[in-house]
C-alpha cells in the first residue's frame, strides 16, 4: 500500500511540478483526488486537453478525478467538502487564483485546520516578479543555474525542465507537504507551503554558491571541475557517433582510468591544474574516439573509474542494470519510471493509470456521503461533471 497508505490528498489539475508531486504521493500510497475541469467529450479539442494536459499522461497515474465547474457556487461548496475530509491541498496557480475561487488558505483552514495546503509557482507567492507568466528555463536563470550550464563557447543550455519544474518544484513541494504533514500530525495544526522554482533553484546549487563565496568557482561555464571544464569529468564521443561519460574525480579512480588508457601520470600535467585541461580533453576525446561505445563499455565496467555509457531514454529502458532494479514499468500500455524510491516495508506501487476527467465524480461524491438525489442535482445545475 505505499508508506504514504492512509494520507488523503486533494489536487487541483494544473501542469509540471503539482502533478508530479500528486504523482510521487500516489505512487507512495496515497489516495489522491484531482479536481479537474468539466471536459465536454464531444468536443475534440477539449477532449485532447483534458486527455493530454489535465490528465497529464503519466504524471496523471494513480488518481481519481471528479469534475467541477469552479465557478458555480455548489461546485465550491463540493470542493470545500473534499478539502475537509483531506489532509493535503497541491495547487499549481498564480498567486491569488485560488483566493479568487473561494478556495485560498483561510477558507480551507476554516474547514479544516490540520490541512496542509501546498502551494507551487514559479516565482512565489510574493515579490516583484510573482505576477508574471514564466516557464521553468525562466525560473532557473534568475536563480543563477542556467548560466552555469553549457559549454564555454556557447550559450546557456535548457537542461531539460527537470531543474525548475520537477526537482526545484515537484520534489520541494512533496518535502515541504510531509514536512509540514509530519508537524500537523503532532499539532493538529496545518499550515501553507509556498513552494518557489526559484526559491529551490538556488537551494540546490547551495554548493557551487558555497564555492563561488570562498573564491573556487569561476563564473565562466565549462571552467570548473563538474561543469565540463575538467577532462575528467564529462561527456566523450566514441568512434561510432555514440558518447560515454566520465566522472573521474578522486585520485584513486583518476589512476584506474590512466591505467586503462596506458598513460603514465608522471608524464602528464597534475589532474586538479586547469592549466592543462584543455590539452588532457584533447587527448582523452582521441582516446575515446578510437573504440566504440560498447567496446568501451566492455573495457571500463566494473572497473572503478566511475563511467557509464550515455543512453538514450529507449536504450535506459532495456539496460541490465535498469531491468535488474526494476527502474521502469508499464503504465497504461506504455514504458513509464517506477515509484522510487524503494522501501523494504511499504514498497509503492502505480495504483492505476491516469483518469480522464471527471471519470470518479459519483464515486468520489458517494464516498463522502453525497446521496444519490444530491449527486444528480448537481450535475443537472451543471456544478459537476
Amino acid at each position: 500500500m505505499g508508506p504514504l497508505s492512509g494520507m488523503k490528498v486533494v489536487e487541483f489539475a494544473g501542469l509540471g511540478p503539482a502533478p508530479f508531486c500528486a504523482m510521487l504521493l500516489s505512487d507512495l500510497g496515497a489516495d489522491v483526488i484531482r479536481v479537474d475541469r468539466i471536459i465536454d467529450p464531444d468536443a475534440p479539442a477539449q477532449l485532447d486537453d483534458g486527455a493530454t494536459r489535465w490528465g497529464g499522461g503519466v504524471l496523471g497515474r494513480g488518481r481519481r478525478s471528479i469534475a467541477l465547474n469552479l465557478k458555480h457556487p455548489d461546485a465550491v461548496l463540493t470542493a470545500i467538502s473534499l478539502i475537509a475530509d483531506a489532509d493535503v491541498l497541491i495547487e499549481g496557480f498564480r498567486p491569488g487564483v485560488m483566493e479568487r475561487l473561494g478556495l485560498g488558505p483561510d477558507r480551507c483552514h476554516a474547514a479544516n485546520q490540520r490541512l496542509v495546503y501546498g502551494r507551487v509557482t514559479g516565482w512565489g507567492q510574493d515579490g516583484p516578479y510573482s505576477q508574471m507568466a514564466g516557464h521553468d528555463l525562466n525560473f532557473i536563470a534568475i536563480a543563477g543555474v542556467l548560466a552555469a550550464v553549457g559549454s564555454t563557447d556557447g550559450p546557456p543550455v535548457p537542461p531539460l525542465n527537470l531543474i525548475g519544474d520537477f526537482a526545484a518544484g515537484g520534489m520541494f513541494l512533496a518535502v515541504g507537504i510531509l514536512a509540514a504533514r509530519a508537524h500537523a500530525l503532532t499539532s493538529g495544526v496545518g499550515q501553507v507551503v509556498d513552494t518557489s522554482m526559484v526559491d529551490g533553484s538556488a537551494y540546490l546549487m547551495a554548493m557551487m554558491f558555497e564555492l563561488l563565496g570562498r573564491g573556487a568557482w569561476v563564473e565562466s561555464r565549462g571552467s570548473n571541475p563538474n561543469d565540463g571544464g575538467a577532462h575528467f569529468y564529462g561527456v566523450y564521443e566514441t568512434s561510432d557517433g555514440k558518447y560515454v561519460s566520465i566522472a573521474a574525480m578522486e585520485p584513486q579512480f583518476y589512476d584506474r582510468l590512466l591505467v586503462v588508457f596506458g598513460l603514465d601520470p608522471a608524464t602528464l600535467p597534475d589532474q586538479w591544474d586547469p592549466a592543462g585541461w584543455p590539452a588532457l580533453r584533447a587527448q582523452f576525446a582521441d582516446i575515446f574516439r578510437s573504440r566504440s561505445r560498447d567496446a568501451w563499455c566492455t573495457i571500463l565496467e566494473g572497473t572503478d573509474t566511475c563511467f557509464a555509457p550515455v543512453l538514450t531514454m529507449s536504450e535506459a529502458l532495456v539496460h541490465p542494470h535498469n531491468l535488474h532494479r526494476g527502474t521502469f514499468t508499464t503504465v497504461d500500455g506504455r514504458s513509464a519510471p517506477s515509484p522510487a524510491p524503494k522501501f523494504s516495508v511499504t514498497p509503492g506501487s502505480v495504483g492505476r493509470a491516469k483518469a480522464f476527467p471527471g471519470e470518479h465524480t459519483d464515486e468520489v461524491l458517494l464516498g463522502l456521503g453525497v446521496p444519490d438525489q444530491a449527486v444528480k442535482k448537481l450535475r443537472d445545475s451543471g456544478a459537476v461533471g
